[in-house]
């Protein structure tokens, strides 16, 4: 018989300590946020869906966190879609940096929460990725 332990959904592979779970949970955050800084607000999706991949098996608290990573990702393409729609009339010059502003502070306050260890659940977000 296998001495590695088996994680919650039955796999044999080794199970993460709170510690792991929290810095993971905090890494799917900083990720998507340096990405998308880094990208002008689109890049995020594509690290924040990468890094889902990888940890969504890493536990319920780490795919949580990069679901919701990916789920911030989401609304803020809609946001920033809309608002190149509304560059057109002018108020889009303003909502597209807000946006941007916005996905920011909420991917901070996430990071933040998941380091500390805590379930967080961003607002006028979907919950598309589970």
């Amino acid at each position: 018989m296998s001495t590695t332990p088996m994680n919650y959904t039955g796999d044999r592979s080794p199970s993460m300590t709170p510690a792991d779970e929290r810095r993971w949970g905090s890494i799917a955050h900083w990720v998507a946020l340096a990405t998308m800084v880094f990208s002008l607000g689109l890049g995020g999706f594509a690290a924040s869906v990468v890094l889902w991949f990888i940890a969504k098996d890493k536990g319920p608290f780490v795919r949580q966190h990069a679901a919701n990573a990916v789920n911030i990702q989401i609304i803020t393409a809609v946001y920033l879609a809309i608002s190149g729609v509304l560059m057109y009339v002018l108020v889009g010059f303003v909502t597209y940096p807000i946006v941007i502003v916005w996905a920011f502070v909420l991917h901070l306050i996430a990071a933040r929460r998941a380091h500390r260890g805590e379930w967080y659940d961003p607002p006028l977000t979907p919950h598309i990725f589970k």
